[in-house]
């Protein structure tokens, strides 16, 4: 066993000595997956070709990489006719360790012989068309196909199970069980196979019994049927003469008590059977409609789950590809920077990238996109700073002071370095006897740019707004 962190050979101990890592639960793991394995060999040699199926899934769960499981895993569908489940399981193993794999020569095996490739084919396309014709109530032409399948597979389980199920809807028992017989010897303990033998058992033993030859056993008394009960007659007892009348007497008493025996014993039994029977059918009908009810409660679930699966993929669909999408957004900026590149209008570009920066969170884009964001708002944004400065610094002196904080504020936003600007709207908010605001400019400026020569006096000024004065 070998470590699965750094592929050295393990030991004893709970650790690998290789790399230091813990592998007990791993140790265990592998173990679990070849007790199974060595199970599901164990039922194959024993021709349990279903218990084999499940202890080798077993083993595979616990361990993928099992490559004697998964071979073995194969020869098992391949011995039960299904040989493109087989095949799979090999290619797999193939895969997982392409060196010294056996698995090389079963698929060989099976590739070389072109004629089998071409019957391989053949069984799966006719058993496939014998379920068709089950399921448009076709059973004669399914019963074809399948002995046509069963000529060229002799050992496929499945097909021998689906024509022994047709021969019991015909009622043709005994060749049913003749297909269930050959499912036993290829598969010993297949649950579905002993379940329909089970069925056939039962519906042949009174068959057997009436084909049974009476038997007259050479002893001095002569045993015979009536009804449900045994008769038994000594040959050395003669009956005794009766006259005319006293054998009418007694047909007249057996008849008055057979109808006696009739009427207080066979009509209860009957009117008991026909309630046992509907209370039977009402449980019956009562648990059809809970298990409809569960599956409408299920489907209807089911239901509910997709509509809202699909409602989140139309908003995703939406985000990406709608009006105001990711996309959209993407050719808008690509747009916006071939225009700019074209033509130079700064003012432009600025727009499409406001409507672009509203749209979306430019963060959470892809770094192209980021990049060529960042890179036309940094080519454009210096000069619209100083121009909304200065148009900013007209409306200040003129005294429109709210038109005056804007302006600064998109001078700010274009250029975080623009410390005049800043330093103005901490002016304009003093002006408008906004002391909080102006404070905050103030503050920004002295945080930011702390040794220029605007930060003095923004201090002085910060100082005077805080103490009132």
């Amino acid at each position: 066993m070998f470590c699965y962190n750094c592929g050295c050979h393990l030991s004893e101990k709970d650790f690998c000595t290789g790399c230091g890592a813990d592998v007990s639960l791993y140790k265990r793991i592998m173990h679990v997956s070849n007790m199974y394995y060595n199970e599901g060999l164990e039922k194959a040699h024993v021709r349990d070709l279903s218990g084999a199926l499940v202890s080798l899934r077993q083993s595979l769960k616990f361990n993928k990489n099992n490559i004697e499981a998964r071979n073995l895993l194969g020869l098992v569908y391949f011995e039960m006719g299904e040989v493109v489940a087989a095949l799979s399981e090999w290619v797999i193993s193939k895969n997982l360790s392409p060196d010294k794999n056996i698995a090389d020569d079963y698929i060989g095996k099976v590739q070389s012989n072109a004629s089998r490739l071409e019957s391989v084919n053949q069984t799966i396309k006719k058993f496939n068309q014998a379920l068709v014709y089950c399921m448009q109530d076709s059973k004669d032409l399914a019963m074809i196909q399948l002995k046509k399948v069963l000529s060229l597979n002799p050992k496929f389980v499945q097909a021998h199970q689906l024509l022994s199920l047709l021969y019991m809807d015909k009622e043709d028992w005994e060749r049913a069980e003749r297909e269930l017989k050959k499912c036993i010897d290829i598969d010993r303990n297949n649950i579905q196979t002993l379940r329909y033998m089970k069925e056939v058992e039962r519906m042949l033993m009174p068959d057997e019994a009436v084909r049974q030859p009476a038997r007259r056993r050479k002893e001095e008394a002569v045993r015979y049927q009536s009804d449900n009960e045994m008769i038994i007659q000594p040959l050395s007892v003669k009956e005794p003469k009766r006259s005319g009348i006293a054998t009418l007497l007694n047909i007249a008493i057996g008849i008055a008590i057979g109808f006696g025996a009739v009427y207080f014993l066979a009509v209860p039994s009957a009117q008991s059977e026909i309630r046992n029977q509907m209370q039977q059918d009402i449980i019956k009908i009562s648990n059809e409609s809970d298990g409809k009810t569960v599956r409408i409660q299920e489907l209807e679930g089911n239901i509910a789950e997709l509509n809202n699966r699909i409602t989140g993929l139309n908003q995703e669909i939406e985000g990406f590809a709608g009006e105001n999408g990711i996309l959209k957004m993407m050719e808008n900026l690509q747009n916006t920077a071939a225009a700019y590149l074209e033509s130079g209008d700064e003012q432009a570009a600025a727009d499409g990238l406001e409507l672009i920066s509203q749209n979306v969170v430019v963060e959470e884009m892809s770094e192209g996109f980021q990049s060529l964001y960042r890179g036309l708002f940094g080519s454009i944004g210096p000069n619209l700073s100083a121009t909304y400065y200065t148009e900013g610094s007209d409306k200040y002196k003129t005294g429109d002071f709210a038109e005056a904080v804007e302006l600064f504020n998109r001078a700010i936003y274009y250029d975080g370095g623009n410390v005049e600007a800043l330093y103005s709207l901490g002016r304009t908010y003093e002006k408008m006897e906004d002391a909080e605001n102006a404070i905050a400019a103030y503050d920004r400026l002295l945080e930011q740019f702390p040794d220029s020569q605007r930060a003095r006096t923004a201090k002085r000024y910060r100082d005077a707004l805080a103490t009132g004065q």
